[in-house]
């Protein structure tokens, strides 16, 4: 028996969600500005052929964007999000985990520490 894949309407519902969650956690950190929301923009297209190619994966798409703009915005931005939880020792981003797979949270590597899901963290 075959997985049944979602359909191009539930792969744009995925699309928009992951945009959405991880929008709403550069809002948290106050730097959704044009520049980066382009970012954004950047990675979900990216990762739109990718779930075309792979439409199983759709429940990863966003831990998946939320690393693409992560590693975009080091560039241009430094590290983001900046762990909460280590203040006072050397500044040091958030990893997503898991790195590939479904409910993806923000996670201080450092302690192990979890500390909100993807979308969430103006609510940590």
């Amino acid at each position: 028996m075959t997985e049944q894949q979602p359909s191009p309407p539930a792969l744009e519902q995925a699309l928009h969600s992951a945009r959405a969650l991880v929008l709403a956690d550069l809002t948290a950190g106050g730097i959704a500005g044009a520049e980066v929301v382009s970012l954004v923009e950047d990675a979900v297209s990216h990762r739109r052929w990718w779930v075309e190619q792979w439409p199983e994966g759709a429940s990863f798409l966003a831990g998946l964007v939320a690393q693409d703009v992560q590693d975009a915005l080091l560039d241009r931005h430094g590290r983001w999000p900046v762990c909460p939880v280590c203040s006072g020792t050397e500044e040091h981003a958030l990893d997503v985990e898991p790195e590939l797979g479904p409910d993806p949270h923000w996670v201080c590597g450092r302690t192990a520490t979890e500390v909100a899901p993807v979308g969430r963290l103006g609510r940590a």
